[in-house]
């Protein structure tokens, strides 16, 4: 199956801005969906932006006008674009791929926002 490895995370402060990384080591073309999502201890993994083949993406409402999530399939890269970010953010962010018969997920890459 694809494997996925994020970067880009790292601590800022809030209201910064963070751009992450989501490379694959097969084609994104190919899946139904690419997504992000995050989780902070103690607390349930939740989306924070997926993106369909076809071009449809879907955001919360904690992330929406803030985020923006895009794919390039030429590099096989997904992005996550996080700006005004709020403490409230801080999570290990995850990238997903959902082929249908399978999903792959990433290591995760820490973002931390605290002044």
């Amino acid at each position: 199956q694809v494997q996925l490895v994020e970067s880009g995370g790292g601590s800022v402060q809030p209201g910064g801005s963070l751009r992450l990384s989501c490379a694959a080591s097969g084609s994104i073309f190919n899946s139904y969906s690419m997504g992000w999502y995050r989780q902070a201890p103690g607390k349930q993994r939740e989306l924070v932006a997926t993106i369909i083949r076809g071009g449809g993406i879907n955001y919360p409402d904690s992330v929406k006008g803030r985020f923006t999530i895009a794919r390039d399939n030429a590099k096989n890269t997904v992005y996550l674009q996080m700006n005004s970010l709020k403490p409230e953010d801080t999570a290990v962010y995850y990238c997903n791929a959902d082929y249908g018969f399978a999903t792959s997920w990433g290591q995760g890459t820490q973002v931390t926002v605290s002044s």
